[in-house]
């Protein structure tokens, strides 16, 4: 391997490896060259980068400075490709298999996934609701119906919840491994995790779990983009930064544009459901498509939605008392609060009833007729709001 150094006043001061086409600047050695009268020289040395060299330099009998300087440089061994077991114990901490649901998801889990991957970078993540594959995770996010911290399991879909803060904001899963990892993700810092789940993460958490208080506080979008701003205790340029919350906010919109896009087509698709709904109280959506203002607007009468998910079963879900409201129009019976499988099964009498969440808004079984007899019961259930 060939390389060339330029010397200006003794000094070497910039070295480059061929390699093909490429270019590659070395950082400086900073070998002393020495100025030598006569003919050439040649000296040994070996560089902070850990390559032996044998330099060979001539001198200009008038000036003694050094022009150029040819390198034939010799690799040091290779390190062993076995790593040590501190190496291995690192990668074992890294590699962890976290398990979330699949389907839709929401701005809890996606949190919760990104705050885990500041501590777990080569973390391997499976969205799935296959019970075996979730037992056999080393951490499982908003998935499981259980919370056990000690375990890594970060559920709050079970039965009674996860518990909530104080300020009375139930945990959402995102909540719930920020009390974990929170502080460690703000360097040991418990002020800094504080801080950040009072802005950020409570107000995810309460508007996960459907919690009126607190929703409009915390961060908007418009704080979010100034964050982009560097801090007093950064170096980054105002321009890199400014480039940096354009690319954010031009997601953002495009994911805006296209959601309003959908509303206006599924508008029609919304309308057409409940002209042709054999029972106003419960309109029935071949597919899913966003439904809540059509249906607001449209149909007074209307206290369920019933539609298919995205990974095959079906879903009954409540008309809110006001859009944007967290209070329905009915709830669903209170009896199925945070029940699953067969404890579900049991109190309804519908043998693949598979879940209804805490806040009494959202259930589901795997098939459509199911699902169905489900939003029947709810509707002859005792009206509560």
């Amino acid at each position: 391997m060939a390389l060339l150094y330029t010397c200006m006043a003794g000094k070497i001061t910039g070295l480059k490896k061929m390699h093909g086409s490429q270019q590659r600047p070395y950082n400086r050695v900073g070998i002393k060259c020495k100025r030598v009268k006569g003919a050439l020289k040649s000296q040994s040395i070996r560089s902070d980068h850990g390559w032996a060299a044998k330099i060979i330099y001539c001198c200009q009998s008038s000036s003694y400075k050094v022009r150029r300087i040819s390198f034939h440089f010799t690799a040091p061994k290779q390190q062993s490709d076995t790593p040590t077991p501190f190496q291995q114990g690192i990668q074992q901490m890294n590699n962890k298999t976290i398990a979330t649901h699949n389907g839709n998801f929401h701005a809890d889990d996606v949190f919760s996934i990104a705050a885990l991957k500041l501590i777990f970078p080569s973390l391997k993540l499976i969205r799935t609701r296959d019970f075996d594959l979730i037992a056999g995770a080393d951490i499982v996010v908003d998935v499981g119906g259980e919370y056990e911290p000690d375990r890594d399991r970060f559920d709050h879909h079970q039965r009674g919840g996860a518990g909530a803060r104080e300020n009375g904001i139930p945990y959402s899963s995102f909540g719930l491994i920020w009390q974990k990892y929170g502080a460690a993700i703000c360097g040991g810092n418990e002020d800094i995790a504080n801080g950040v789940d009072a802005g950020l993460v409570s107000t995810i958490d309460a508007i996960d779990c459907g919690h009126v208080e607190g929703v409009m506080q915390g961060i908007s979008l418009s704080q979010t983009i100034s964050m982009f701003n560097p801090t007093w205790q950064e170096e980054t340029h105002f321009d890199a930064a400014f480039d940096e919350a354009v690319e954010f906010a031009a997601r953002v919109l495009t994911r805006f544009i296209a959601a309003a896009s959908g509303g206006i087509s599924a508008k029609a698709i919304v309308a057409q459901a409940i002209e042709d709904a054999e029972d106003p109280r419960v309109i029935v959506l071949e597919q899913y498509t966003p439904w809540k203002k059509t249906v607001f607007n449209l149909s007074e009468e209307a206290l369920y939605v019933v539609y298919p998910s995205q990974t095959g079963e079906w879903r009954v879900q409540t008309v809110p008392a006001e859009l944007g409201s967290f209070e329905d129009r009915k709830s669903l019976p209170e009896a199925w609060a945070g029940l699953s499988g067969d404890a579900l099964q049991k109190v309804t009498g519908i043998d693949d009833a598979m879940f209804c969440h805490n806040g009494l808004f959202i259930a589901g079984a795997e098939s459509f007729a199911s699902t169905m007899k489900m939003a029947s019961l709810a509707v002859e259930a005792s009206f509560t709001i």
